[in-house]
């Protein structure tokens, strides 16, 4: 094992280039395949690259803003403790390892924004305090619960709302059909035992380990005189503790009310609120910011390349190609493992699995109906394949890379490794499917 895992990490360093290069590349690429495969001129493909464009816009801030909440929440003094508590309970790397793993997949399946950040930062503590501990790996380890589809997976939640846009097709299919089914929950369980599994065969020699290297504390903001009164305000407690109290007296009723509805908005609204309550001051809570707002680079500059990339898709009619090519091989009992490999195929260029559905799942629904394939399966298959190729899809790792400060090369080859094994054992559950239902 440890000589097919030096391969594919000798392999990606090697060839993959950055994510920003990889951005470009597969733009290119996509504008090509739109001029040779829907015969599209260069001109309407730039015009639907133009269109996409500023499509991910909201969607970008808000995984800014819970990489920076989150990133800040993690440096208040209250935090480091909590988690220089949690870095005490294992003894070798291994064990860390192996809590780094549990951890953050189990954050993952409550809500993936959630996840991203909290394993981020977890290996990154664990990578600084545990001795031995292989960070790349172990960052690539964290990354991987990812995958996982829980309850605030937005595919299954939406065909099981009434009158969702495809319940003219399929009805309203209740997340026990789907999330919970039987087969669902036994294929989460064997994923994060065969992750746990797979990266502990995967720690390399003492002789290749690379340690976690600290990054360049930013100092505290400085004050020109702290004894005048906006220097006195600026540093006093009352400004962050008072806006905290609002935000939190709003969580507080929200939840009251509502339940805890676990989405990208509550999940940035309680990392802000956090910090403003753990943090000292505005001096101290702006000083954790700037450290924070280099991690966000890779977000700020790529997202809007994946919505053109994503518009080119959609408007060139890619999407549909492509989705016709594997629903005119299927069967009833064949059409959710192909749904499973086209989602995973499409998802790698449009990463985003609610604009995903959007357009590529009334096309798999329809077929679905038509040839009678199992909704609920059908559903899930493509829930699994757009988190499935999220393992080499930097898109989704750049917060976790921006708070490990690592490139996407770094962990790559372990995730290749994790694409090929979790996705065997996906193949493996709908292939059982088919079989025995």
């Amino acid at each position: 094992m440890q000589a097919i895992t030096n391969a594919s990490v000798r392999i990606i360093s090697r060839w993959l280039p950055d994510a920003f290069v990889l951005a470009v590349i597969l733009t290119l690429a996509v504008f090509a395949l739109g001029i040779g495969v829907t015969h599209q001129s260069p001109l309407a493909m730039a015009n639907h690259w133009g269109e996409g464009f500023s499509s991910l816009f909201k969607f970008g801030m808000q995984m800014t803003l819970v990489l920076l909440t989150g990133y800040v929440l993690a440096l208040t003094p209250a935090m480091q403790a909590a988690l220089n508590g949690l870095t005490r309970i294992p003894s070798t790397p291994k064990q860390a390892l192996i809590l780094t793993i549990l951890v953050s997949f189990a954050c993952y399946y409550i809500n993936w924004g959630f996840g991203m950040v909290v394993g981020a930062i977890l290996a990154r503590e664990m990578g600084r305090r545990v001795t031995g501990l292989h960070f790349p790996l172990l960052v690539a380890a964290a990354y991987g619960g990812e995958l996982v589809r829980g309850p605030s997976s937005s595919i299954p939640l939406v065909v099981a709302t009434p009158d969702n846009f495809m319940s003219d097709l399929i009805g309203v299919v209740p997340v026990s059909a789907t999330l919970y089914a039987w087969w669902n929950i036994a294929l989460t369980i064997a994923l994060v035992v065969l992750l746990v599994g797979l990266y502990l065969v995967m720690r390399p020699p003492s002789s290749q380990i690379v340690a976690f290297r600290p990054e360049r504390e930013t100092p505290e903001r400085p004050t020109t005189a702290r004894d005048t009164p906006a220097a006195r305000l600026e540093n006093s407690r009352w400004p962050t503790l008072l806006l905290g109290l609002i935000a939190l007296t709003y969580l507080v009723g929200s939840i009251a009310g509502q339940g805890l509805n676990i989405n990208l908005n509550t999940v940035i609204l309680i990392f802000l609120t956090a910090g403003l309550l753990l943090h000292a001051s505005p001096t101290r809570y702006l000083a954790a910011t700037e450290q924070a707002v280099g991690a966000a680079r890779g977000i700020i500059v790529q997202f809007p390349l994946y919505a053109g990339i994503a518009g080119m898709m959609t408007h060139s009619g890619l999407v549909d190609a492509f989705s016709a090519a594997f629903v005119a091989i299927a069967t009833p009992h064949t059409f959710p493992l192909l749904t499973f490999l086209s989602a995973g195929f499409v998802n790698f260029f449009i990463p985003s699995g609610g604009g995903q559905w959007a357009i590529q799942g009334p096309i798999m629904i329809q077929a679905a109906h038509e040839i009678g394939a199992d909704p609920a399966q059908t559903v899930m298959a493509f829930a699994w394949g757009d988190g499935w190729t999220n393992q080499i899809q930097p898109f989704w790792a750049l917060p976790l890379l921006g708070v490990a400060g690592l490139s996407a090369r770094d962990i790559m080859g372990y995730c290749l490794i994790w694409l090929c094994v979790s996705g065997t054992a996906i193949v493996a559950t709908f292939v059982a499917l088919s079989v025995f239902t």
